[in-house]
């Protein structure tokens, strides 16, 4: 098969065939990587090092991902477990963030690319590689993502998009892997590949990426349970808070990686967390996906509940503000970038006093926050003279008539002019 094409490299850092001799390949045993860590070999001679995160892949199995790596041609295939770094160093500042993108797209997969740059950076030092491929495709945000973060980190390693260059769609891919005996996930009547971590898994490819069509669900979302086939009994969950971060589930504390990867589980079961979302994409196309986010969006709900709760107004009107901002710069590949450090400071000063207990009622594809429980709670209106915060109500009337001086004034003044 002829996969030559007329891409002309303009940057200064994308490599050369010939000019590297060690590419370390940034390996999921998906489609896209299944197939260039043969063409790599092919095309560039070089030596390849596959690398895999181990970042609580829900779906996964990154044993077979390792063997795969191996009998296929790389010198060495590493599988670098991150769990822990990724939940405490990662997605606890989403969480403080309320990691949400133009809805309820939780950000597992910016998120999860913040750190495989800086891994595979760390890595490539390591093992004396001079060049870092990925599967990125030419018209997706992770391209930018992982290469501007690999730059920031080392701007003097030369990076390699095979996608980018080789020219093949879907389906002349797929015939490649079949021409080549490369077992993959994809075939021509399951066109569907995930991004998988803990926080997330993303669906893209096939009847999801035309908006007309309606996204056959039932063939890809198969780790957990389809809203319509969940339980007809609901499930209460609980989760406390401190510092803005879970630290026990019902009760039991444990880390916020093994939080979420049990939390996957109890949500799953009730189909909680699944997203059906058109988007922008950061290089300026639409794009559509479905989400299987289970523990990330009890956990999202949970968090932003009680920081209302404990916080006053216009904190929590400047938050919402700071927090689509947030949002914006993780998707839009900015991680590194010295306003995400000024936010997150922000959101730690914040989050001092998200402390308590939130229960989430699970049902049928809903999570709904039910109860709230904290030392730092604001007192609450209340119609009984018991457990309500009590003010003086006979300085009511007078507030009300101060308050709404300008707009009676405003109303009074149209008057006389008509």
């Amino acid at each position: 098969m002829n996969t030559k094409t007329s891409y002309i490299k303009a940057a200064s850092y994308e490599a050369k065939v010939g000019e590297v001799k060690k590419i370390l390949l940034l390996y999921s045993g998906g489609l896209d990587t299944s197939v260039m860590l043969k063409w790599i070999q092919e095309q560039y001679k070089a030596e390849v090092i596959a690398l895999t995160l181990d970042i609580g892949q829900q779906k996964d199995d990154l044993q077979a991902v390792k063997k795969k790596a191996l009998k296929f041609g790389a010198v060495k295939a590493i599988t670098y477990d991150a769990k822990e770094e990724f939940a405490d160093e990662f997605l606890s500042k989403g969480i403080k963030a309320n990691a949400s993108y133009q809805g309820d797209y939780h950000l597992s997969t910016p998120m999860g690319r913040a750190l495989l740059a800086k891994i595979a950076v760390e890595v490539a030092k390591q093992e004396g590689a001079d060049c870092i491929a990925h599967g990125c495709t030419g018209k997706g945000n992770d391209q930018v993502r992982l290469e501007g973060y690999i730059l920031s980190f080392d701007p003097t390693i030369k990076i390699v998009a095979p996608v980018r260059e080789w020219g093949m769609d879907r389906n002349e891919e797929i015939a490649y892997a079949e021409e080549h005996k490369i077992p993959v996930p994809a075939s021509v009547n399951f066109p569907y590949s995930v991004d998988d971590n803990m926080w997330g898994m993303t669906w893209e490819g096939g009847e999801i990426e035309e908006p007309e069509l309606i996204p056959p669900i039932e063939k890809f979302l198969t780790t957990y349970t389809l809203a319509k086939n969940a339980p007809d009994k609901e499930e209460l969950v609980t989760l406390s808070f401190k510092k803005g971060v879970p630290v026990a589930l019902n009760g039991e504390n444990m880390s916020l990686a093994k939080l979420i990867v049990k939390l996957n589980v109890l949500a799953g079961k009730h189909g909680v967390g699944v997203v059906h979302l058109v988007e922008d994409r950061l290089v300026g196309v639409k794009n559509r996906g479905v989400y299987e986010l289970p523990a990330a969006h009890v956990i999202i709900s949970a968090h932003k509940a009680l920081e209302k709760f404990v916080n006053t107004r216009q904190t929590n009107e400047l938050k919402e503000m700071l927090d689509i901002k947030w949002a914006y710069l993780c998707y839009g590949a900015l991680w590194y970038e010295p306003v995400m450090s000024a936010i997150n400071a922000f959101n730690d000063s914040v989050n001092e006093r998200v402390e308590g207990t939130v229960t989430v009622k699970l049902y049928k594809g809903m999570a709904s926050t039910v109860a709230m429980d904290s030392s730092f709670g604001l007192n609450h209106a209340s119609f009984t003279n018991v457990g309500g915060y009590n003010f003086n109500v006979n300085a009511s009337a007078g507030f009300t008539e101060v308050y709404s001086l300008q707009m009676k004034m405003v109303n009074q003044i149209k008057k006389i002019a008509i």
